[in-house]
């Protein structure tokens, strides 16, 4: 069996080692540090860790101010509460100044599981990618949690970094190199092109293997950089396949599915399936009779990618 780990558990473990290399970087957390993992710094460095209580717009505006006396702030919290309590303090106090702040926050999507609709964000990614200046990293695995962060300290402006509560499959060895903007191939072929994120990115391999069955040929790419979004990658696989299914734990609205949909409207028009959460709020519950429940598997994609492919 693969070894498994939730991509908050890395991050907390990785902000260590590059807390080690930067004595600049410094932590925020709103009351939530054992859920988001940055306790793990805080025991490391407890002089660069703050806790600013539940008050997610102060912890975004404090994080700006830190910014800007040369500090390389990483704020955490749900991403519920800091996508969307704090939306205008990271509108106004990061984007706009184009401030160096990272935005790492955790428990997104429905996987979040019993806490229930009002703590499930699906809605994130859309928030974050309409921003000016704003990257948003959405890891599939462990490994790639931290080469995003290493790719976070090195871009000078916002990073959004999306991140989840369960333990998902690691895909990648250390060996693997995540760069800004470029998609990943994780498997060739030549029907149907499912283009994944996070920890839909193992459902769309699982996808893969159970149409290889069937026979068809499905490629997987691994989207991790939302904005900016390997653009060259999507025109490629609708040229190379004709089909194009998008899988994300998120809503189909405005995320990775809504991207890949402009590009391909702009530039190389191919049939489009969408899995992901249809317009519609979460709900409390177990992880896996809510990812079945919100069409979030290997045999929805399995399904988008035959309607695809019947559309060509």
């Amino acid at each position: 069996m693969a070894e498994k780990k939730a991509t908050r558990q890395a991050y907390g473990d990785y902000l260590v080692k590059l807390g080690e290399k930067n004595p600049n970087l410094v932590v925020l957390d709103a009351d939530l540090s054992g859920a988001t993992k940055t306790n793990i710094f805080k025991k490391a460095y407890p002089e660069r860790h703050f806790n600013v209580g539940i008050a997610e717009a102060n912890l975004m505006g404090m994080a700006a101010g830190l910014a800007t006396a040369g500090k390389v702030p990483f704020a955490s919290t749900f991403a519920i509460f800091g996508a969307g309590r704090a939306y205008e303090i990271i509108r106004n106090s990061i984007c706009y100044p184009k401030l160096n702040v990272k935005i790492a926050l955790t428990h997104a999507g429905i996987s979040v599981g019993e806490d229930g609709g009002s703590h499930q964000s699906v809605e994130d990614i859309a928030l974050m990618r309409v921003l000016p200046n704003m990257t948003v990293l959405s890891p599939a695995d462990a490994i790639e949690t931290e080469k995003m962060l290493e790719a976070a300290m090195t871009i000078e402006g916002p990073v959004y970094i999306r991140l989840g509560r369960s333990d998902v499959p690691v895909l990648f060895d250390e060996s693997y190199h995540f760069e800004l903007g470029k998609a990943s191939m994780m498997k060739s072929g030549s029907d149907v092109t499912i283009i994944a994120t996070g920890l839909m990115v193992a459902l769309a391999m699982e996808a893969a293997d159970q149409l290889k069955e069937e026979g068809i040929s499905a490629q997987v790419i691994n989207m991790g950089s939302i904005k900016p979004i390997d653009v060259d990658a999507i025109k490629q696989a609708a040229l190379t396949t004709g089909a194009i299914v998008t899988a994300e734990e998120h809503s189909i609205i405005g995320g990775l599915g809504g991207a890949v949909a402009e590009v391909l409207g702009d530039e190389a028009p191919v049939p489009l399936e969408r899995v992901g959460v249809k317009d519609l709020f979460g709900q409390s519950g177990k992880v896996t009779p809510l990812m079945e429940k919100y069409g979030l598997t290997a045999n929805a994609i399995v399904a988008a990618a035959k309607k695809a492919v019947s559309r060509k």
